[in-house]
C-alpha cells in the first residue's frame, strides 16, 4: 500500500514506521489492558487477520502488517479501524508520540558477502537489503550500500524510525542536547544527526520514500 493511501486512511491512533502500522493504547493497568487485548483478539479472529501484541502494565502496543506480502494492506487498515473503535468504546486513549522502532544500519561494499553472515548470526531472513528476525525479537538490520574504503569510519549506525508528526520535535531535542544536523536534504524521509563526538544516527519516517 502506498504512503498516500495510508495517510488518506486517517488512522489517528496509528503510525507507519519501518514496515508496519503501530499503535500504543494507554490502558492504565494490567486488568484493563487484558480486557482490551481480549476484545481485540475476538475482532482479529472474526477478521482472520491478527496483530502482534505487547501487553504491559500501563499500555498495550499493537503492530499490524500482512505477513504474506510483508507490507501494509487494506486488511491492516480495516483491522486498525476496528481496534480503534474498541479502544474508544472502552474509554482508552492512544499515544502515538510513544511509538518508535530501532533499525541497525551497516555500511557494506559487498552485500553478497556480508549479508549471509549477519542473517546466520541473527537467525533472520536475508531479503533485498535487509535481515529481518522472523519473530521480531531483534531489530532489523539494513545494509547501506557504500564504496569500499580502508580508512577507519563509523560502519554501524542507528536508524530511529518515528511517527512522521513526531520526528521534527525529537530532532530538535537531540540538537538542544548537544547534537547537530549533518544532512537533511532528504527530510522528512531521513535526517542524519551527529553527537558531540561525531557518531551519527538517522531519524527516519515513512514519508517521501
Amino acid at each position: 500500500m502506498k504512503q498516500q493511501q495510508i495517510l488518506d486512511a486517517r488512522l489517528s491512533d496509528w503510525r507507519k514506521l519501518i514496515r508496519a502500522l503501530h499503535a500504543r493504547f494507554l490502558t492504565g493497568d494490567f486488568a484493563k489492558g487484558l480486557a482490551f487485548v481480549t476484545a481485540v483478539g475476538k475482532a482479529a479472529e472474526r477478521a482472520g487477520h491478527h496483530p502482534d501484541v505487547n501487553l504491559t502494565y500501563s499500555f498495550v502496543d499493537l503492530k499490524l502488517i500482512s505477513h504474506d506480502v510483508s507490507q501494509v494492506t487494506q486488511r491492516d487498515i480495516d483491522l486498525a479501524r476496528q481496534i480503534s473503535e474498541i479502544a474508544r468504546a472502552q474509554g482508552i486513549e492512544s499515544n502515538p508520540s510513544g511509538l518508535a522502532e530501532i533499525e541497525l544500519a551497516l555500511d557494506s561494499a559487498d552485500l553478497a558477502a556480508a549479508g549471509p553472515f549477519w542473517a546466520a548470526l541473527l537467525d533472520g531472513g536475508f531479503t533485498g537489503d535487509d535481515v529481518v528476525a522472523p519473530d521480531g525479537r531483534l531489530p532489523s538490520l539494513w545494509f547501506q550500500h557504500t564504496d569500499a574504503h580502508e580508512t577507519p569510519r563509523q560502519r554501524f549506525h542507528l536508524d530511529l524510525w518515528l511517527p512522521h508528526d513526531i520526528a521534527e520535535e525529537r530532532i530538535a531535542a537531540a540538537v538542544a542536547a548537544g547534537g547537530r544536523v549533518v544532512y537533511d536534504d532528504e527530510a522528512p524521509a531521513f535526517v542524519v544527526l551527529a553527537d558531540p563526538e561525531g557518531n551519527k544516527a538517522c531519524v527516519c519516517t515513512f514519508l517521501n520514500r
